[in-house]
């Protein structure tokens, strides 16, 4: 999609929408849009951008805004993700030559993420906080599994990066006493969307849920609580069905069209209630998760690979149970 190119930065930063703020999750979520529209030099870009501004410990700001940083937490989700955005680039690209250029970056994040696990293999959200979030440990499951099959495709096999995630997997099966409550979407499809949750199990997940989650004809609630759907969620939640051959997915996709602006891009959400859009902005993060599930729709190999990596790891070896 030629609107996300549009945003991007010079210096190869994907910001919320032009002169917004940015943090790295959202700007990966954008990157990968960028390759599935075949605008893989400007995604490159943006995992470049990412090589430069890693913290020497390994992990990324919260929150950036015109090359500065205006949030100083580092949270582990958004440190994982690059994981996913370097895998998915490479398959799209069929370029082995970008994975041994991003391999420190990827590393160094992985190995911080990894100094936050708990006792039970749980992952903490921040730096500065103790809280174990589902969808962020779910995101970082997933993340994971890419990194170890970046570094399975460079001879340089890490299975204690698999067993780190096993034991995730385990734990938001398991436990989920040990993550914070919250009211949204995320917390429910994530753990399937990440692979945490697998087989007739995500199928029941999905169900027990969907009601609470899916306003007919509009879209996926951000929150259950609240009178407002959003794009995002909404196509986060079609590429998870997507991904299981579900042809619910079209009918989310074509729900939210109605946050199609004219130029390409998409608003951020819909309170219908009130009947408006809002906030009144339209959002990187938006499109490149309309792309992704689009792709996956698509039974585009790149998409496919990167959001189910355990097959990408294993190559003919014992896979470690998630069902």
């Amino acid at each position: 999609m030629t609107w996300i190119a549009s945003v991007q930065e010079p210096s190869g930063a994907i910001p919320w929408y032009p002169g917004g703020p940015l943090d790295p999750w959202n700007h990966i979520e954008a990157a990968m849009g960028l390759d599935v529209a075949g605008c893989h030099a400007e995604a490159a870009a943006a995992y470049r951008w990412l090589a430069r501004t890693q913290n020497p410990d390994g992990s990324w700001y919260a929150e950036y805004r015109d090359g500065q940083v205006t949030d100083s937490a580092k949270d582990t989700n958004f440190t994982a993700y690059i994981a996913v955005g370097v895998l998915h680039h490479a398959l799209s690209t069929q370029n082995s030559s970008f994975l041994r250029e991003l391999w420190p970056t990827v590393r160094d994040a992985i190995e911080f993420v990894l100094r936050m696990r708990s006792p039970e293999g749980a992952i903490q959200w921040r730096d500065s906080s103790s809280l174990f979030l589902i969808s962020g440990c779910s995101s970082i499951h997933q993340s994971l599994l890419c990194a170890a099959a970046i570094a399975s495709r460079l001879g340089s096999p890490r299975p204690d990066w698999i067993r780190a995630a096993s034991e995730l997997a385990t734990t938001i099966r398991c436990r989920p006493d040990l993550f914070e409550t919250k009211p949204h979407s995320m917390d429910w499809y994530y753990p399937v969307l990440g692979s945490a949750i697998t087989g007739s199990t995500a199928l029941r997940r999905l169900s027990g849920e969907w009601d609470q989650f899916v306003v007919p004809g509009l879209g996926v609630r951000c929150v259950f609580d609240q009178p407002w759907v959003t794009g995002g969620e909404t196509a986060e939640l079609a590429l998870t069905l997507a991904l299981l051959g579900d042809s619910r997915a079209n009918a989310l996709l074509a729900d939210i069209e109605m946050l199609r602006h004219s130029d390409g891009s998409y608003w951020t959400g819909y309170q219908f209630a009130n009947q408006v859009i809002w906030p009144e902005e339209r959002t990187t993060w938006t499109a490149g998760a309309i792309l992704l599930a689009s792709a996956a729709l698509r039974d585009d190999p790149a998409v496919h690979g990167a959001f189910k990596p355990l097959s990408l790891v294993s190559q003919g070896k014992p896979r470690y149970p998630i069902e």
